[in-house]
């Protein structure tokens, strides 16, 4: 990795360029009609009352080039904390340098200190260079596990009890 390039805790004056890059992997994913959010909000849960995640930030001089998001699991059949990675993102022209792999090793350490028992993600299965590139750092790829979730509407259903409609 460029030597110019380094590796730091993000401080509340990077949450728009965080946020800018949030919506750059949007546009890399086709799923910038899913970025609702906005930087004040990103601001709050992350440097707020109570923090809901954390993130560690590439630097090049003065410009945020890559980020890694992320937050604390649980594991009930280790019994142990972990760590998931919401988010690892380096700009396009920016990739190729180390910086991906420095992100990604940062959190590892930040588990490792922390005691954790692993560090989870999500990728999308066209996303050949990302798998690439985890598997080569010594990821397990798992086949059998697929991600649920809940949100919008139906989450306000489930939350509300709506969904049960008797027998």
């Amino acid at each position: 990795m460029n030597a110019r390039v380094r590796i730091r805790t993000a401080r509340e004056e990077d949450v728009e360029g965080v946020f800018h890059l949030i919506r750059a992997l949007a546009d890399y994913e086709g799923l910038s009609h899913q970025v609702v959010g906005d930087a004040e909000t990103l601001q709050g849960h992350l440097f707020g009352e109570r923090p809901y995640a954390e993130v560690l930030v590439a630097e090049e001089v003065d410009r945020i080039v890559g980020f890694a998001l992320f937050f604390h699991s649980y594991s009930t059949f280790l019994t142990r904390p972990g760590l998931y990675l919401e988010d690892l993102f380096v700009l396009p022209d920016d990739r190729g340098r180390g910086i991906g792999t420095a992100l990604i090793q940062q959190v590892a350490k930040i588990a490792v200190e922390r005691k954790c028992g692993r560090v989870e993600w999500a990728v999308l299965d066209w996303n050949a260079p990302a798998i690439a590139f985890y598997e080569k750092i010594g990821a397990s790829v798992l086949p059998d596990w697929r991600i649920c979730r809940v949100s919008d509407r139906p989450l306000q259903n489930l939350a509300s009890s709506r969904i049960f409609t008797g027998k």
